[in-house]
């Protein structure tokens, strides 16, 4: 696992950036598994005005998001898939056909989920997984007590969740209750892993994933046993860490390692 700390959120932001574009000039064609959240917004705004400008072109990836909410039409303003659309899909060029995302109103959500895995086994699995940690340690909505081999499943959001996302919806609307969601194995099968975490919050659930136990307590603790994962930190996001110094003098400023 390798921890990037680098000087401020911008700084995190920009190198998570780097990664993902130097995966796609490597592989035009690649297959990017994408994640939502307030973490992602300054991701997806700097890949936007990457392309605008012709660094990056996405037109040749294949991309399958983390989750989606159970019940929200793909047109609801709070569902992912609108949310891709206007973060990125719009912009990028990535068409119903190769952005994809669980349908939240399919009639047997659980037979959506199975379709899904299978559609990502189709495509001949993930690249690059992009991901987001939860204040509770969930990568897309695992949330504790998550299955470290889980598959792509309907899981029940905990309160906390519910709480943290009820500030995307309005006053009338209740966040919702389920989602479809990638399973910690299936994030655990994509060749490469990305995790990007910048604020004050998100300390104590990344000291949890990369210094503690591996635990279905903190599912984000299984990129510990990932053979390619990277997490590109801001200094407050790194600061419950212990062995913060030694990530710092492998990788200074979250650059290229020494060796």
């Amino acid at each position: 696992m390798r921890v990037l700390i680098c000087h401020d959120a911008a700084a995190a932001v920009a190198r998570a950036a780097q990664i993902l574009q130097d995966t796609v000039a490597a592989r035009p064609e690649a297959v990017l598994g994408l994640a939502t959240g307030g973490t992602m917004e300054p991701l997806y705004a700097l890949l936007r005005a990457r392309i605008a400008d012709g660094a990056l072109d996405l037109r040749q990836v294949t991309t399958f998001n983390l989750d989606e909410y159970v019940g929200l039409a793909a047109d609801h303003p709070q569902s992912y898939a609108a949310t891709m659309r206007r973060l990125l899909f719009d912009t990028a060029g990535i068409g119903p056909d190769r952005g994809h995302l669980p349908d939240g109103t399919a009639s047997d959500p659980v037979t959506e989920a199975r379709a899904y895995e299978a559609a990502i086994t189709a495509a001949g699995g993930i690249d690059l997984q992009v991901l987001g940690i939860g204040r509770n340690g969930h990568i897309g909505f695992n949330e504790p007590t998550s299955s470290l081999g889980s598959r792509t499943r309907v899981k029940t959001l905990t309160e906390d969740t519910r709480r943290a996302n009820a500030r995307f919806f309005g006053a009338q609307e209740t966040a919702p209750e389920f989602a479809i969601t990638m399973g910690i194995g299936t994030v655990l099968d994509a060749r490469a892993c990305l995790l990007l975490a910048t604020g004050p919050e998100k300390a104590r659930p990344v000291a949890a994933a990369v210094e503690g136990p591996l635990s279905a307590a903190c599912p984000a603790s299984a990129l510990q046993l990932h053979p390619d994962a990277t997490l590109v930190l801001d200094p407050a996001a790194a600061a419950d860490l212990r062995l913060r110094d030694y990530y710092q003098l492998v990788h200074p400023d979250g650059g290229k390692a020494r060796l």
